[in-house]
């Protein structure tokens, strides 16, 4: 974090004594740190001559979001563009959003219609896919205690084997808790959550940290996501770690971004919304942000196609359902985590 300060100082100051028309966008902070971050800017700036790009990455995208927020409340922000808006966020997000217009993004048109269709329509555009599930060690955990289904999360033989993210300050941690509201149900969640949390290891503030102790060895199963086969094959030629769905199933995980409200730069946050959904930007992210891209025409590379897995169930609660009903379950959890 101290280091991409430093990073965007330098661009800022670099900015003011060149002149540069500065353009910011807000972002989670593994978006610039790992992920397509540089390549989109040199691109960006390449076809916007005397444009600067400026990220802003503080931490997760729901803090960056949070920071947004604050900003905008207390009379303003300098961000022009807000990148990495997760379902459960986009309800909130989407207050501090204008509506785009499609006719400003003309790579809109490789984006299925499915995804533009979710509400609040109109206010954010996807840019990348996922699946949440469990991830198993196959080198540790013995064939016969690989879960297939929820009921096999709950055996007595995987007590303490099991690290989970919390949902109140995880993404991937709520991703799994809507999971199991959408399976469920309103009703029947609490009593999984029960007798499941008797099985988990540690419930993990975020992922890094999560999956920071799989790879240590200390349990043999995570939550995390359906495309860690591929990457461990693209990175390490291993299929050590795999994707254990359930029931066929896996909760999908859509990111978005939108043009901010009260932008001057109109015309450019569309440019860059354009720029993401391009075929060639949306071929970077399997293998920068190990999801899969929205672009129907963009091609996964060898090893993503064949080892990324598509659950043949996708599980997935709408953002206006969420909004409407996160506080309420996150609570009901918080008590669960307490008793337990």
């Amino acid at each position: 974090m101290k280091i991409f300060g430093v990073v965007a100082a330098v661009a800022l100051l670099g900015a003011v004594a060149l002149g540069a028309e500065e353009f910011y966008v807000y972002t989670y902070d593994s978006f610039v740190s790992w992920g397509p971050a540089a390549k989109i800017e040199e691109a960006f700036e390449a076809a916007h001559p005397g444009v600067d790009l400026i990220w802003i990455a503080p931490g997760g995208s729901s803090e960056t979001l949070s920071r947004m927020i604050a900003e905008i409340e207390a009379g303003g922000t300098e961000a022009d563009v807000f990148l990495g808006i997760s379902d459960a966020d986009l309800v909130r997000a989407s207050t501090y959003l204008e509506p785009y217009d499609p006719e400003l993004i003309p790579n809109i048109a490789h984006v299925p219609g499915e995804l533009l269709g979710i509400e609040p329509q109109g206010m954010a555009l996807p840019f990348d896919q996922g699946y949440v599930a469990f991830v198993y060690d196959s080198q540790v955990l013995p064939e016969k205690l690989v879960p297939e289904n929820f009921a096999d999360l709950l055996r007595c033989e995987l007590k303490g084997k099991i690290i989970v993210q919390d949902p109140r300050t995880s993404s991937t941690g709520r991703a799994f808790l809507l999971w199991t509201i959408w399976r469920f149900g309103e009703r029947g969640w609490v009593d999984f959550w029960r007798a499941f949390l008797r099985n988990v290891l540690v419930v993990t503030k975020g992922w890094s940290e999560a999956y920071d102790m799989f790879l240590a060895g200390e349990a043999p199963i995570v939550l995390s996501f359906t495309t860690d086969t591929a990457y461990s094959w693209i990175e390490y030629q291993s299929l050590r770690y795999r994707v254990a769905l359930l029931d066929g199933e896996a909760y999908r995980f859509v990111e978005w971004m939108g043009v901010v409200k009260g932008t001057d730069q109109v015309k450019l946050a569309h440019a860059f919304m354009d720029l993401v959904l391009s075929k060639e930007v949306q071929e970077m992210i399997p293998t920068t942000q190990w999801m899969f891209p929205v672009s129907q025409v963009a091609e996964l590379p060898e090893g993503f196609a064949e080892y990324a897995v598509v659950p043949e169930t996708p599980a997935w609660l709408p953002p206006t359902e969420v909004a409407e009903k996160l506080e309420t379950w996150i609570s009901a959890w918080q008590s669960l985590l307490i008793a337990d």
